[in-house]
């Protein structure tokens, strides 16, 4: 199955309460007038885009009506789609990992799937015949360390663990020095996710980066922020914290077979200007899916 089916399949609460409601405005529009636009951006609020986004979306498509002649519902829709595109595409969808090795430091609050996450992009990493470590930069969280071996078990990754309290710059360290001498492809290294002490966080975030760029000058360096979809603007939220506080480079959505707002991936796209590259739409590793801007607006609408 594609990514096309996958998701279209993923969406499926979204698609239910979001596109069928979409598809009734469109349908019973007798014209592109005041009450159609009124209807839509109720529609898209609903859905979970947020109210800077679907602003600026119908600021877009209303300057397109009046200087494409547009006329027609299909138009319309067209246009919706094209600017729904182009608030996705704010970057490189692809991960970059051109240098050996290659550094993904992995973001985000406890409990939105941060663990499970690199477990599935090592697996699909290692099934694309690369060699991968796993570091245990989570040294807060009870029992993250373990979570982590067990995917390190399932995927053929190695992993670099040390005991609950470590610092977890020193974990850091100590993985980049056994990925260099095992020649590895990529080092994922998990992270505390304790928002609610940013100061703490951001101190905790900074360490361990520059051990790695002390330690691996000039390599590859995806800052991986994963957001759980099911929490909708307040995923936007944490996003925009994250943001602030770690630079991230990429962003992951777990969780959107879960939620009738899978609009929320468009929501932080626009609002970060950085883009998703990875959509989550089951418990498999291979339903943590590369994200493709144009099937994902293809099968929201």
């Amino acid at each position: 199955m594609g990514f096309f089916d996958k998701i279209k399949q993923g969406l499926a609460k979204t698609r239910a309460s979001f596109t069928n409601t979409l598809d009734e405005v469109f349908t019973n529009a007798d014209a592109i007038d005041e009450d159609f636009f009124e209807e839509l951006e109720e529609t898209l609020i609903l859905a979970d885009l947020g109210m800077d986004t679907v602003n600026r979306l119908m600021e877009e498509l209303r300057r397109r009506v009046v200087n494409r002649g547009l006329t027609t519902t299909e138009h319309v829709r067209f246009n919706l789609k094209l600017i729904l595109n182009d608030m996705l595409n704010v970057g490189s969808s692809e991960l970059n990992l051109s240098t050996k090795p290659s550094v993904m430091l992995v973001i985000g609050v406890n409990g939105v799937g941060k663990t499970t996450t690199i477990g599935k992009i090592a697996k699909q990493l290692v099934d694309q015949g690369k060699q991968v470590t796993l570091v245990a930069g989570d040294t807060f969280r009870a029992a993250a360390a373990d979570q982590l071996e067990i995917w390190a078990d399932r995927s053929g990754a190695g992993i670099v663990r040390q005991n609950e309290g470590a610092d977890p710059a020193a974990v850091v360290f100590d993985g980049i020095q056994s990925a260099k001498a095992k020649g590895s492809d990529v080092i994922i290294i998990d992270t505390a996710g304790r928002l609610h002490n940013k100061t703490n966080l951001m101190n905790e975030l900074n360490k361990i980066s520059r051990v790695v760029d002390r330690e691996l000058p000039g390599a590859a360096k995806e800052v991986l922020l994963v957001l759980d979809g099911t929490t909708g603007q307040n995923g936007l939220i944490q996003a925009k914290q994250f943001k602030e506080i770690a630079g991230v480079t990429a962003i992951a959505i777990t969780k959107l077979d879960g939620t009738a707002k899978g609009g929320i991936v468009i929501a932080v796209a626009d609002a970060l200007k950085v883009p998703v590259k990875f959509v989550g739409v089951g418990e498999q590793a291979e339903d943590l899916m590369p994200f493709v801007a144009k099937d994902f607006v293809e099968a929201l609408i």
